[in-house]
């Protein structure tokens, strides 16, 4: 048994490293509770803005389809890997490595595969096995909607220059605070409808469907892309505060096991020196 002094340090250690943890869950519950409303606020607008998107892109034919939509023979592929710049997160950043390795080894086995990083964790990994294009993690800095349109603007550089034949986005996408699901998207090209059962052409557009669909398209993209670093975002938070949540409790048990310890250890101490005193009066009176 460990002597009342190691205890006592141990003690000492374990409750300042719950303190510690106690306080990152908090700062993560009230920056989650913001990145939350967030993305919950954002989501149907992208949704029904890509599904509009979609619907007008499948109703285009040959010359007038937009070059975000050509389908090519797929050899180059950029993936672009959210995660985050910090960690004490349990595994939300192991998660976004693990899908972005099953990628280029499982789902493009053979072909040339890029990444562009938004997250120092994923970039330090990623970026001793393969070649990152760019590392975007400035953007959690100041998260807004124009630094995350650059970004899209050079992902869609890329893809019309033909740098790249396919584009996908790798995220944690928000479920609630313990539940962060990893989803890997297809940002370019455009993903088309299945059927023409959604196809509408009721409608009449001013100017031209043409020109509508080439206006809304790099909207669109943006807006994706927004979505998925404010998706990520909110997971990030949600993935601390839980683990900071588990942290905090696995230390107050380990606490209250050491002060157990150390009661024992201190009540074993005093009853030793009570039977020395109590057989050293027995040897005066001999």
């Amino acid at each position: 048994m460990a002597n009342l002094k190691e205890l006592r340090s141990r003690i000492t250690s374990v409750s300042s490293t719950m303190q510690i943890t106690s306080a990152m869950k908090m700062v993560s519950a009230a920056k989650l509770n913001k990145a939350q409303m967030a993305i919950t606020a954002m989501r149907p607008y992208s949704d029904k803005l890509t599904e509009l998107l979609q619907n007008l892109s499948a109703s285009l034919e040959g010359d007038s389809a937009s070059a975000y939509s050509e389908q090519r023979e797929v050899n180059k592929v950029l993936v672009v890997a959210i995660a985050s710049n910090r960690g004490l997160a349990g595994a939300f950043n192991t998660n976004i490595i693990k899908a972005s390795r099953d990628l280029y080894e499982n789902v493009y086995t053979g072909k040339q595969v890029d990444f562009v990083t938004i997250g120092k964790k994923v970039n330090d990994i990623v970026s001793k096995t393969h070649t990152v294009v760019a590392n975007k993690s400035e953007v959690f800095d100041d998260l807004t909607f124009a630094n995350v349109a650059t970004i899209a603007e050079e992902l869609m550089e890329h893809f019309t220059k033909g740098s790249y034949d396919k584009i996908v986005v790798v995220y944690n996408k928000f479920k609630n605070a313990a539940t962060q699901i990893v989803t890997t998207e297809q940002f370019l090209p455009i993903v088309p409808l299945e059927g023409d059962a959604n196809v509408n052409q009721d409608y009449i557009f001013e100017p031209s469907k043409e020109e509508i669909v080439e206006q809304l398209i790099p909207k669109s993209l943006k807006t994706q892309l927004y979505k998925a670093i404010r998706d990520s975002f909110a997971s990030e938070h949600g993935a601390r505060m839980t683990a900071m949540h588990k942290a905090t409790d696995n230390a107050t048990e380990l606490r209250d096991a050491l002060k157990l310890s150390y009661n024992k250890a201190r009540q074993a101490s005093i009853t030793n020196e009570i039977l020395e005193i109590v057989g050293g009066a027995e040897a005066l009176n001999n």
